[in-house]
């Protein structure tokens, strides 16, 4: 290992916040001697999944080789007043606050087993939920929206192939050498993904949003999906980033970048190294999220009616 990651977090405050792929380096090294909790996917047969915004897309991978149905904040209640046969109830939310106390005490109301899934050891949810049915996975510290150890501590308990260690050492030594220090000359990125990804796109559009708002245009697609009249209207500002794929139609050679995959590469894998790669996006220009997050941090205070901090501990 060329650094310690984890060592150069330990202090950071609101004015000298990480960049994305920072919290990535560290999240893997962290995690690259770590006994996780397990998340049982088959004792049941048709779970309902619910989480909010990225929680939800976490679900959606995790469960994404059962008959589960998957809700968010908005849409659970009809999902189980319309669908029959649910067995169980797994709520995914790295703070178990926010709107999982609300879905918890709701979906306690029915007579199956309901599941926490989160980070926190004083989820708000925790009340509604059987002690033995809350399971806790561990993370370090971020920046508030980033989840990124969050949610990979989650998908390191799918079954799979996930050594973080390997894949460390993939961005290491195959990534960080790529990188170009011209991001910052583009103001659009569309990443092109396999699509075995395609549950992934979420994860990535969600960073776009929360890093740069509509400062600077993040769009995502399959392989596949790209095909289909997403390139219409060109731009020289704008970059093509393949994972894993060849790129032989999009944006000029000049404006592709072509981002290598480990051999099996799953799905701790691809987030890892999309969020490694938004990450130096982040670098490369106006630090948009930094100056911003506090006051957001704030307003949604107010908005969810307990103090959400800029920095998650």
């Amino acid at each position: 290992m060329k650094e310690d990651y984890l060592k150069k977090l330990e202090t950071f405050n609101i004015d000298s916040l990480p960049d994305l792929d920072e919290i990535v380096l560290a999240s893997l090294q962290f995690f690259s001697d770590f006994d996780l909790p397990r998340i049982d996917t088959e004792t049941y047969k048709r779970p309902l999944v619910i989480g909010s915004v990225n929680a939800f897309r976490i679900g959606k991978i995790i469960f994404s080789d059962t008959d589960a149905i998957f809700a968010d904040e908005g849409s659970y209640l009809g999902e189980i007043s319309q669908i029959e046969g649910i067995d169980a109830v797994y709520i995914v939310s790295a703070s178990g606050g926010k709107h999982a106390t609300e879905i918890a005490q709701e979906t306690s109301k029915l007579d199956v087993p309901l599941f926490l899934i989160t980070n926190n050891l004083e989820a708000p949810a925790a009340e509604y939920i059987d002690e033995g049915n809350i399971l806790i996975f561990p993370h370090i510290r971020e920046p508030y929206t980033y989840n990124t150890s969050t949610y990979m501590s989650m998908l390191l308990s799918c079954n799979g192939n996930h050594n973080p260690s390997s894949i460390l050492s993939f961005i290491e030594e195959e990534i960080s050498t790529i990188i170009p220090q011209t991001l910052g000359d583009k103001n659009a990125f569309t990443l092109i993904l396999p699509t075995k990804f395609d549950a992934h796109k979420g994860l990535f559009m969600t960073k776009f949003d929360e890093l740069f708002g509509p400062e600077v245009n993040g769009r995502v697609f399959t392989i596949e999906q790209i095909k289909h009249a997403k390139t219409i209207v060109s731009s020289d500002k704008e970059l093509f980033i393949s994972f894993g794929v060849e790129n032989k139609y999009y944006g000029s050679e000049e404006n592709r970048l072509h981002i290598p995959l480990p051999n099996e590469c799953g799905p701790v894998g691809i987030m890892a190294i999309g969020y490694y790669l938004i990450g130096h996006i982040q670098k490369q220009h106006p630090q948009y999220f930094k100056e911003n997050i506090a006051a957001y941090s704030k307003i949604a205070s107010d908005i969810f009616g307990h103090q959400i901090k800029p920095i998650v501990d």
